[in-house]
């Protein structure tokens, strides 16, 4: 496997499981020291595990990110513990099954501070700190396939999701001239905790598996293997870009 990030320091934020763990594990295969970001109490210990198996290093941080205090000194303590900061993985997000008249004002605010203001604090605290280090970066937000599409059980979701992708091209526009690109993933379907009821509900698997062109969901691996290309010097000219790895459903999709 090719070294693209020798030297450097990522954090991946909601790194325990899922997403977040095989982007991390990928990373840190390919030479960056890894902060494994997670709740508090949360154990991140398979995502340790996983770091070295790939001889690779990485260090457990946690934080929540519906905390701004807590995720503005962890960017801080990365950089502090790690010796500097070039890239920011924004990951963690929640996504409960919600329609969207029983999303109470508590349901919605929780979506939001998790999903967008938790995004918004780690990306330009990250961005703040690579500036004040003197050296460019990148920067990758996890949206969804749901930023454009709707869905009856991810009304607010949907929202969140639409916004993250906005921001990422936002944030692209003003942070560009400081060396530091910004970009967005969107997954559709994707093989992971977060998704795993799918997979317990025979018609709502049939549903995906006839609509997505390639017939399976992704395996968290890939959606790491995009992440890192957006991250990498091989991506030195893509910026404010969202690349959506659906396997082709948002061209089929009846949501």
């Amino acid at each position: 496997m090719e070294r693209r990030f020798d030297g450097t320091v990522a954090l991946v934020t909601g790194a325990a499981t899922g997403m977040g763990q095989a982007t991390a594990a990928r990373l840190a295969a390919e030479g960056a020291t890894v902060a494994v970001n997670h709740l508090p109490g949360q154990d991140p210990g398979d995502t340790l595990a996983r770091i070295s198996d790939v001889d690779g290093q990485g260090f457990a941080f946690p934080a929540d990110m519906r905390d701004p205090d807590q995720v503005t000194a962890m960017v801080r303590g990365v950089a502090e513990r790690a010796g500097r900061l070039d890239y920011v993985v924004s990951n963690a997000g929640i996504n409960p099954d919600l329609t969207w008249d029983n999303t109470s004002i508590e349901d919605f605010n929780k979506l939001f501070e998790t999903n967008v203001r938790g995004t918004w604090v780690v990306v330009t605290e990250g961005a703040k700190q690579m500036i004040r280090e003197g050296h460019g970066g990148a920067i990758c937000c996890v949206s969804s396939i749901s930023a454009h599409v709707g869905a009856p059980y991810q009304t607010a979701y949907c929202g969140t999701k639409g916004a993250i992708s906005m921001l990422a091209k936002a944030l692209a526009c003003n942070l560009g001239e400081h060396g530091i690109r910004v970009n967005a993933v969107e997954p559709g379907w994707t093989i992971t905790p977060m998704s795993a009821p799918i997979l317990d509900n025979p018609p709502v698997l049939k549903y995906y598996e006839e609509r997505i062109p390639l017939h399976r969901g992704a395996q968290p691996e890939e959606l790491a293997a995009a992440i890192t290309f957006l991250l990498s010097g091989d991506a030195s000219y893509v910026n404010a870009a969202t690349l959506l790895v659906d396997g082709g459903f948002i061209v089929n999709a009846e949501l």
